[in-house]
């Protein structure tokens, strides 16, 4: 699971969906939920939350993203790569921390993935969990 630290910068809000900014180390992400500032009272911008995403989750890109309509998108570098017969964990330095992703070993190979490939990450909004900042077992 990956679990990264952020800050609510924007909610823009339609009827029961709350489209949420966040701020990760000064970097943009979004994430909609099925929840208000009314149902969820931590919906306030400048909250700090928990945002959390699967590692089968992220999709992993070699070269241009522009024209991808994913809207967390996160450059980095692989540092660790471990591949076995069906699956591979890669573990993605990035500038809003590490990021793991579970993907084909075909794939790998598809992509010519090593340690140092240069590599985007990429999270659809829609698959992204937020909660209150959590810490241990104590929420702030």
């Amino acid at each position: 699971m990956n679990i990264l630290k952020g800050e609510i910068e924007k909610l823009t809000i339609s009827g029961s969906l709350t489209l949420i900014g966040i701020n990760v180390n000064s970097i943009g992400m979004s994430a909609i939920v099925i929840d208000t500032p009314k149902t969820a009272p931590y919906l306030i911008v400048g909250n700090t939350i928990t945002v959390v995403f699967k590692e089968t989750e992220v999709i992993i890109c070699k070269g241009n993203t522009d024209k991808i309509s994913l809207r967390n998108k996160f450059e980095g570098v692989i540092e660790n790569l471990e591949s076995n017969e069906l699956l591979s964990k890669l573990k993605i330095k990035t500038t809003v921390g590490t990021i793991s992703s579970i993907i084909t070993t075909n794939a790998v190979k598809q992509l010519e993935l090593k340690v140092g490939s240069e590599v985007t990450a990429m999270i659809k909004t829609n698959e992204i969990i937020i909660s209150e900042w959590l810490i241990g077992n104590h929420l702030y």
